[in-house]
């Protein structure tokens, strides 16, 4: 009986949230070339972001996808549905005219990164840090040329300014739209290597998100998982797939 009454209290609040939402007021949706980049438009007229800028695109290939959510709306607008164009709206709102303070945030994970920090005592959980994290520390030695050193436990440990400076140049070209979904990959997982890792190609989407989880994998082989972490990893993990599908899209 319980659940019932929280499954329909959870359909009202549904319901609610969809009647709070604006209207879909446009029938048709399309893509059109515009100042060297693309922009969805909606009844032949270009998107503003929230910050009223223009939603100018890249490439072709990230406006289609984008005008696509626009297209999938019904009777209302929702924004929770339309992950794309969320991500591109804060790229051009957020990051255009920051990118120097966007990299520099991205470069900090870097002294603090997820992957140079190993348990003490648990036996099968240092193995699975060392199979999921070694291969990622000498990829950053051979491909940007920085070497990190690991540690033991959780004081922190001063990495070298050559290693720093590495990750700072890999970061170098990024624009704006990478510089963004590059930002919000390295905040999830707490590494910015598992993000020019995935970014670079050298794993995959599913392969960074693991290699971010192995203490909390492990942990719920020995405790279990609680259904509320659950809910936010999924979220999470719905925020990392966005993040490559974006970059994905711009070349």
């Amino acid at each position: 009986m319980t659940s019932d009454i929280n499954g329909g209290r959870e359909e009202q609040g549904e319901e609610q949230r969809r009647c709070r939402l604006p209207k879909r007021f446009y029938k048709t949706v399309s893509v059109g070339p515009d100042s060297g980049g693309f922009r969805p438009l909606l009844d032949g007229k270009p998107v503003r972001t929230p910050a009223k800028n223009d939603l100018l695109l890249p490439s072709q290939a990230l406006a289609e996808e984008i005008a696509a959510e626009w297209e999938a709306q019904r009777v209302h607008i929702d924004p929770a549905r339309m992950q794309l164009t969320k991500l591109a709206n804060s790229a051009i709102d957020g990051v255009i005219g920051r990118e120097a303070e966007v990299r520099a945030d991205i470069v900090r994970y870097a002294g603090s990164d997820l992957v140079c920090y190993r348990a003490e005592g648990a036996a099968e959980l240092v193995r699975s840090q060392a199979h999921a994290w070694d291969p990622i520390l000498v990829w950053a030695r051979e491909t940007l040329g920085a070497s990190f050193a690991v540690v033991s436990g959780i004081v922190p440990v001063a990495q070298e300014s050559d290693a720093i400076a590495s990750v700072e140049r890999a970061l170098g070209r990024d624009d704006a739209f990478r510089l963004a979904a590059l930002h919000v990959m390295t905040t999830l997982m707490g590494s910015v290597l598992l993000a020019l890792a995935h970014a670079r190609g050298t794993l995959s989407a599913e392969q960074a998100w693991a290699a971010a989880h192995v203490d909390e994998d492990w942990q719920i082989t020995q405790w279990g998982e609680d259904a509320e972490a659950k809910t936010r990893r999924d979220h999470r993990w719905l925020e990392m797939q966005t993040a490559s599908r974006f970059l994905g899209l711009l070349t």
